[in-house]
């Protein structure tokens, strides 16, 4: 069992790379996001296209190197996913793309459905299950995800906790810290502290 403690005298370290799942259907081709059951992968042979793209993680991503890991990484998980049931219904992509660029414009803003239909021309329910089949989550998680992008950018730029928390759409900052926490780990004003000490 693994004690915490370093394996050797140099010790160890990891790396996370996060990839917006946007990334992963375009390299998709607009396809539905596939579903990995397992989230251990347990045979290398099967990382040896992703790890390729992510040996030089300390050099500058360009647009080309986001284009390869996208790929390789969207190869991996239609590999490793479990097989999707044949769908009914026909996937609007284009449409969930407008509702999702509706809600990227202006996380802050609070759409009502009647506004995501009118964008989507779909009725709301339409919209639940094929936004999540588009993009693998619901219109509302993703627009909790694009305020705390919001919130994080404020709080780098040098914003108050209360005034990012105002400026991304949270009801307040007790509000903001909850889903800030639920969602990093850890409280805004420690991950604020941390970009200062890392400075």
């Amino acid at each position: 069992m693994h004690d915490g403690g370093p394996g050797t005298e140099a010790g160890f370290g990891y790396r996370i790379v996060y990839v917006a799942p946007a990334l992963i259907q375009q390299a998709l081709g607009g396809k539905p996001l596939p579903f990995v059951p397992e989230p251990i992968v347990e045979r290398p042979d099967r990382l040896t296209g992703l790890a390729a793209c992510l040996r030089d993680l300390d050099e500058p991503i360009d647009e080309l190197d986001r284009v390869e890991i996208g790929v390789a990484l969207a190869g991996l998980l239609e590999a490793l996913s479990s097989p999707v049931p044949k769908q009914t219904r026909r996937l609007h992509l284009s449409a969930m793309v407008r509702v999702r660029d509706l809600i990227m414009a202006d996380p802050a803003a609070r759409f009502s459905v009647e506004a995501c239909e009118q964008v989507a021309d779909l009725d709301r329910w339409s919209i639940a299950r094929q936004f999540r089949a588009a993009f693998g989550t619901s219109p509302s998680r993703f627009r909790t995800m694009r305020q705390l992008d919001q919130a994080r950018l404020r709080i780098h730029q040098g914003l108050s906790l209360a005034e990012a928390a105002l400026d991304a759409g949270f009801a307040d900052q007790s509000h903001m810290s909850r889903l800030f926490k639920r969602t990093y780990g850890l409280t805004p004003a420690r991950w604020a502290a941390a970009l200062v000490s890392d400075a």
